[in-house]
């Protein structure tokens, strides 16, 4: 069959003292534990259309069939192109290593007629097609069937799946309010892949938008991670009530809680974990201390505080510096021994180095003026995906095996079709 172009984005009694508070009670936590066995939108979409990410969701085995699935918001009299062939095309091409519009339509353009053939195409989409329709797609729900197909795809560390949840802002993708697109993800941080995301509008912010996608999700046996912004009672609330555990940071935003974690008698607490990093010319030294908590914290199924002290030393001038991070958890200490949880800590920033940074960097997403309609979140699901795909392919880095996938016009679709 021939083709042809058309021209149509988470003080006590041994010295803590409130007199408005009850004690707060800490016991160091044993270096020894057992790990508990893992059980056998804003925007114009609505929150309903986010039920499609739970892992329970029937989602169609291939990817190529799950984004057949995604609903075509276009009416059906003059459809030239669908959906489904528009998302394949715009996710090859992106496997490839485009980052535009202009470019995806370059290589759909420049693919054999039997490459694009395996991805149900009869013609070749035009650029402003592409621009066109991947600005129509409900891109909420597209993230939420993508979500679902991933979550099916990823795997446990130490028997539960551990999800770091952050947010970025497309600096480049301004409407004509000079709103800027802000999304926030959730990423496996075993597999590096995105497991949630959503767009935070304008009128609201983080806090809210992630219960919403928490609500979304089974979280029995998973541990959710996240920056001291998302240190907030409801967040904790959502998280534990779903019969998952949280680890967060805790900093200037809870000024009260952070004074009593501060307060605790971290001297009587012996370390129970350390940890040193090497590279970049400096070295980092990592120290962790745990302690349980009984009562008198205030926190909603709050167990453990933790205590992070890490001292940096750059190599060539021999400078050190040193600071000290509070994090609080629900997880006893049967639930995860001390090194997994300061290994989940730590790993919450693999979402800046596996995600954010590569979309930047790899394919300079702040530079991206896309901004119509829901293309920006759409390319940036684009953009998860691709990597997403690569990873779970045993890539490790992005920006070759984006080159690997651009010399040869079979391989994108390959990895589609097998994946």
């Amino acid at each position: 069959m021939s083709l042809r172009a058309d021209t149509a984005a988470f003080g006590d009694d041994l010295g803590y003292h409130t007199q408005d508070r009850p004690k707060a009670v800490a016991v160091p936590a044993s270096p020894s534990s057992l790990i508990l066995a893992a059980p056998a939108e804003s925007g114009t979409d609505s929150a309903d259309a986010l039920d499609t990410r739970q892992p329970d969701t029937v989602v169609p085995a291939g990817l190529l069939e799950m984004l057949e699935a995604v609903a075509d918001p276009r009416k059906r009299r003059g459809v030239r192109h669908r959906l489904s062939v528009v998302l394949a095309i715009g996710l090859a091409a992106t496997v490839a290593g485009a980052r535009s519009f202009a470019a995806i339509a370059q290589w759909a353009a420049e693919a054999p007629a039997p490459v694009l053939e395996q991805l149900g195409a009869v013609r070749v989409p035009s650029e402003p097609t592409i621009r066109r329709v991947l600005g129509q797609v409900p891109a909420d729900t597209l993230d939420a069937m993508i979500g679902a197909w991933m979550w099916l795809r990823t795997s446990m560390i130490d028997g539960r799946r551990v999800i770091a949840f952050d947010g970025k802002t497309l600096r480049a993708a301004k409407d004509m309010a000079g709103n800027r697109t802000h999304l926030l993800a959730g990423l496996c941080q075993h597999t590096g892949t995105v497991l949630a995301q959503i767009a935070v509008g304008v009128k609201t912010n983080e806090i809210p938008m992630l219960r919403i996608l928490l609500a979304t999700l089974d979280l029995a046996a998973v541990v959710i991670t996240a920056d001291a912004f998302h240190c907030q009672r409801d967040t904790a609330e959502v998280i534990t009530a779903g019969g998952g555990h949280y680890i967060l940071t805790v900093k200037g935003n809870q000024p009260n809680l952070r004074k009593r974690l501060k307060a605790l008698p971290w001297n009587r607490i012996p370390t129970l974990h350390t940890d040193l990093d090497t590279g970049h010319g400096r070295r980092v030294r990592r120290t962790f201390k745990a302690a349980e908590i009984h009562e008198g914290i205030d926190f909603p199924a709050a167990a453990q505080v933790l205590k992070i002290t890490r001292t940096r030393t750059v190599r060539s001038t021999g400078k050190r510096t040193s600071d000290t991070v509070y994090a609080i958890t629900s997880m006893t200490i049967a639930d995860a021994k001390p090194h997994q949880i300061a290994g989940w800590l730590q790993g919450h920033w693999s979402i800046e180095n596996k995600l954010h940074w590569v979309r930047d960097v790899v394919y300079d997403e702040d530079r991206c003026r896309i901004r119509t309609g829901h293309a920006p979140q759409v390319m940036a699901t684009l953009r998860n995906t691709a990597i997403g795909l690569l990873r779970l392919a045993g890539h490790t880095n992005i920006a070759a095996a984006l080159r690997h996938h651009a010399y040869n016009f079979d391989r994108p679709v390959t990895l589609l079709l097998t994946s």
